[in-house]
């Protein structure tokens, strides 16, 4: 357990533990199991609550001396799929539960939509549940990892899932080791290896995949480092122990109604994370001013990122951009500020006229300010050439 993580004896809920991986294949599953079997030998009570070994025949050994609890059959467009049933679980009462792929998409007609929210009720019942993911999968990374892989991932977690769990393990292989893998038909059948080689599973893919993982563990091990230290009380020069220190971080993302946006968020609020501080998303927007329906499907979209990131999104109202940013940054006590590239400008406006990232610097002196990347310019740059 994680020095100061109350113990579900004193909260009453059951404690997470998530074996994180660089992507599919590194052993998480075999990983999990694994453990598993120790803490039966250790005395506790274990049952899957849901796995998916994909006929991998090691994965598949570990399991058959595990108590596995019968799925729940829902109907689908005229076909059955099998998910794990949380209320078979929770009524079976086991001290441990096992439940593969964390990000996995229930079936419509599920309690919820997400496994992941199915986790949460075990957790709540007080039952511990050992679980699995890879780290593409996490919801702030998902423009990061399109970017690095070429590969958009459709099903994602939020960042508080794992921000909450009381252990995170990475289950780290080298790249050349993992390829070996798939060529052996470890993964996946011979047929799609081909495929994966070519895609997915290229070297440079593999490799700037692990260094996510790693940095994600790292900081998250930082970031419950913070949060156990954040109550203590220092001493002052008397001797007595001093007030705690209050929060001297806020970050800010600008956004508008555009789907770029959702990248600035996403960053923003890993920044944040590291800096281990709240984070603002503020839309500027003219008293009078009416959205597209357009703009009001991509506003509704950024409220509902931000929700899911657990950030804040907040409207502020004026006419000027910079004043009111200004403003709603003073306001807020923001130390930290984030936007996207400014837009184009053409003839002599470039020159005698201060653009807005000039005049943030200007009249927001004791802020930092980032200017996060568009990657889509750069794709169309190299689609021009």
């Amino acid at each position: 357990m994680f020095p100061g993580v109350e113990s579900a004896a004193v909260t009453g809920r059951g404690r997470l533990k998530v074996f994180l991986g660089m992507a599919a294949g590194v052993g998480k599953t075999f990983r999990m199991l694994r453990e598993a079997q120790r803490e039966v030998e250790n005395g506790r009570d274990v049952v899957i609550g849901y796995l998916e070994p994909h006929d991998r025949a090691e994965t598949i050994a570990e399991s058959v001396a595990l108590e596995e609890l019968p799925r729940r059959s829902i109907e689908y467009k005229g076909t059955t799929v099998e998910e794990m049933d949380p209320h078979a679980v929770i009524a079976r009462k086991p001290e441990l539960a096992l439940v593969d792929e964390l990000a996995h998409t229930n079936a419509p007609g599920a309690e919820h939509k997400k496994r992941y929210e199915d986790v949460e009720d075990i957790l709540a019942a007080g039952i511990d549940v050992f679980t699995t993911m890879n780290v593409q999968h996490l919801e702030s990374l998902n423009d990061q990892i399109s970017e690095l892989t070429g590969t958009t991932v459709r099903e994602t977690v939020p960042d508080k899932v794992l921000a909450r769990a009381d252990e995170v393990v990475l289950i780290d292989v080298t790249p050349g080791a993992l390829i070996e893998r798939l060529q052996e038909g470890k993964i996946y059948p011979a047929d799609r290896i081909p495929s994966a080689l070519n895609n997915f599973f290229k070297i440079e893919n593999l490799t700037a995949l692990r260094t996510v993982a790693l940095r994600q563990v790292a900081d998250d091990v930082e970031s419950k480092r913070l949060t156990v230290e954040a109550p203590a009380r220092r001493l002052d020069k008397t001797g007595e122990k001093a007030v705690p220190q209050a929060i001297s971080e806020r970050a800010m993302a600008i956004v508008t109604p555009h789907r770029r946006s959702q990248r600035i968020i996403r960053r923003a609020w890993r920044s944040a994370q590291r800096l281990g501080c709240p984070l603002d998303v503020v839309w500027v927007s003219q008293h009078d001013y009416e959205p597209t329906p357009d703009e009001r499907a991509q506003l509704a979209a950024i409220n509902e990122l931000v929700s899911v990131l657990g950030a804040h999104f907040v409207i502020e109202y004026g006419d000027d951009v910079v004043e009111t940013v200004q403003r709603a940054a003073a306001a807020r006590g923001t130390t930290y500020l984030l936007l996207g590239p400014p837009s184009k400008r053409s003839g002599l406006s470039r020159w005698s006229t201060p653009s807005i990232v000039e005049r943030l610097l200007r009249e927001l002196p004791g802020v930092d300010i980032r200017v996060v990347a568009d990657r889509s310019l750069l794709q169309k740059d190299e689609e021009t050439r």
